[in-house]
């Protein structure tokens, strides 16, 4: 007998849709086109860009003073926040939609809220990581998440962040602006010294020129990582960060042992002790050079490395 296919779920009851980006309104809301051809208008879920439409209210932005100057730089980076937004999310571009199940489906003006990611980078944590975002206060899964990445940008005063003159408590951990600007050193240890045992974590070497077409060889493009230390090293919950802010996360659980080596691939594959997959779509290390982002699990830059 001719089995019964398998009905799929109305829109309504689904979560996760592939959709193509039909066009950007600001930074935090876009317009995306279903395959069968409806088109939808997407809020970016947990963040807030300043508006580029209507006026922004200073008192929303911690440390920007409510003055002609304040509301001027929040205008001058609601412009920013979209244009970043055209650059990463291009129109005709492919992306994934996810709906978060503990959050509200849909915000006051029946707009789909969800979470975008761009060939697996999720583009929210990324707007607020740039600092072209604040937290949006409402209940969602990757509130801690969301929350940790905005007091790092705000404490080092990246982006919307850096008006001058503003004062505020710093409270974050992190050491050094998430996007600094690069400088030419070549891959190897760790200049890190002192007694912790995560400064001992070393980037030794760098494959970035995979062989043919790197989007087509992604496994031969990779990071090799060493813990040069003494003590074993619980990397879990930290990330490795490219310019772009293409982002992998290492996997709850996973240890280096002092003198082990791992070598972090681009493409897929099963994750073992020495071999990791960051499963991305496409190249993330430029050829021509890049600058390498190591963070711990609270936000703090452990490694910054340049080659070219």
């Amino acid at each position: 007998m001719t089995p019964t296919p398998t009905e799929t779920p109305p829109r309504s009851e689904r979560t996760e849709f592939r959709v193509e980006v039909v066009e950007v309104v600001d930074g935090d809301t876009l317009e995306v086109e279903y395959a069968d051809g409806e088109t939808e208008t997407v809020r970016l879920l947990g963040v807030d860009t300043p508006e580029v439409h209507t006026d922004t209210d200073p008192a929303e932005w911690s440390g920007i003073p409510d003055t002609e100057a304040g509301r001027a730089h929040l205008r001058d980076w609601g412009h920013k926040a979209s244009e970043y937004a055209r650059t990463e999310l291009e129109r005709g571009e492919e992306v994934r939609v996810v709906v978060d199940s503990e959050a509200d489906r849909r915000g006051s003006y029946g707009r789909l809220l969800a979470y975008v990611y761009d060939d697996g980078d999720l583009f929210n944590l990324a707007l607020l990581r740039q600092g072209y975002a604040r937290m949006y206060d409402t209940e969602f899964a990757e509130r801690s998440r969301f929350a940790d990445a905005g007091a790092t940008a705000r404490a080092n005063d990246v982006g919307v962040w850096g008006f001058e003159g503003a004062t505020r408590t710093r409270t974050a951990t992190a050491t050094a602006t998430p996007t600094p600007t690069p400088t030419a050193t070549p891959a190897g240890p760790s200049d890190a010294g002192g007694d912790d045992p995560a400064a001992a974590l070393a980037i030794t070497e760098v494959h970035a020129d995979a062989d043919g077409n790197d989007h087509e060889n992604l496994n031969d493009e990779y990071l090799v990582l060493e813990n040069t230390g003494d003590e074993a090293l619980d990397l879990s919950g930290w990330e490795v960060r490219d310019e772009a802010d293409h982002s992998y996360r290492f996997p709850a659980g996973f240890t280096l042992d002092p003198g082990q080596r791992v070598t972090l691939y681009t493409g897929s594959g099963e994750d073992t002790g020495t071999e990791l997959y960051w499963e991305s779509g496409r190249a993330v290390w430029n050829n021509g050079g890049d600058t390498i982002y190591v963070y711990d699990d609270r936000g703090t830059l452990r490694i910054e490395r340049s080659y070219s």
